[in-house]
């Protein structure tokens, strides 16, 4: 893992964004009001667990936050490079021999320990599958939570305005304090669309895609394990691996890093 930087630097540049919008007009300190932040970060946090079991959200909020803010080292290609490495050994010096692997992946690590082990192949289908579909489900869950939190957030915002509102009409005996007042309460409306459009509902569509490219890489690797377990010949396995990949990578599979699968008699 390594971390995503296009998601960093989306929150550095956002965030700078404001803070020089902020500074080049007025005082900095205007901005800053508890009571507004409270109700926004207060409902907006009430309302989450509303819609969600706290069990999901203290268990998806950190798988999400991880997912958004680090991305895959390893690409497809390097998995169906090391697969056709593990079938040739395998194929040498027997499936027992795969027990000891530098694999850094611990889905692929696993998949493989249990073609070490002996299992049947419908065995290995079902543990992968299923952990795989849960691995999918905790971050899903994750993105729907930060998409209720993107959601929720300018709702509150707007509350507090009325809030603010209401108390400003009430007060009108004092024409001078209806232009700090009328500021005081925009500002929950601030802080909600800051939190929906700068964090939540990025973070939720960050997400969103690296789920579908979780389950399409977990999709190769279990494909992978198959094909370890079959000890398919490499030059076949190649063949059925290659079409995971997009097709201007495929060029790849003809590298010096494949070539010694290619290579390889059938038998």
């Amino acid at each position: 893992m390594q971390f995503d930087f296009a998601t960093i630097a989306g929150l550095i540049i956002g965030i700078t964004v404001v803070v020089l919008a902020i500074l080049s007009g007025s005082d900095v300190t205007i901005f800053f009001n508890l009571p507004g932040a409270l109700i926004v970060l207060g409902g907006t946090f009430a309302a989450t667990l509303i819609k969600f079991p706290l069990s999901g959200i203290f268990i998806s909020i950190p798988i999400g936050i991880r997912a958004a803010f680090t991305v895959q080292k390893e690409k497809p290609r390097d998995y169906i490079r090391q697969a056709i490495q593990l079938v040739k050994r395998a194929r040498k010096s027997g499936i027992q021999s795969l027990e000891k692997n530098n694999l850094k992946n611990p889905f692929f690590k696993k998949g493989v320990q249990l073609c070490a082990d002996g299992r049947e192949l419908d065995y290995i289908r079902k543990i992968l599958t299923q952990e795989m579909a849960m691995a999918i489900q905790r971050e899903e869950v994750g993105g729907k939570i930060f998409r209720a939190v993107g959601d929720t957030a300018p709702a509150f915002g707007m509350f507090g305005t009325i809030v603010g509102l209401i108390q400003m009409l009430a007060n009108m005996s004092n024409p001078s304090t209806i232009g700090p007042a009328m500021a005081v309460a925009l500002l929950t409306t601030l802080y909600g669309v800051l939190i929906a459009n700068l964090v939540a509902l990025p973070i939720a569509d960050k997400l969103e895609s690296k789920s579908a490219e979780d389950k399409a890489l977990r999709s190769l690797i279990i494909e992978c394990v198959f094909q370890i377990q079959q000890m398919q010949n490499p030059t076949a396995m190649l063949e059925i691996l290659e079409p995971h990949l997009p097709e201007k990578q495929r060029g790849a599979a003809t590298s010096s890093s494949y070539t010694a699968g290619r290579d390889a008699k059938k038998r």
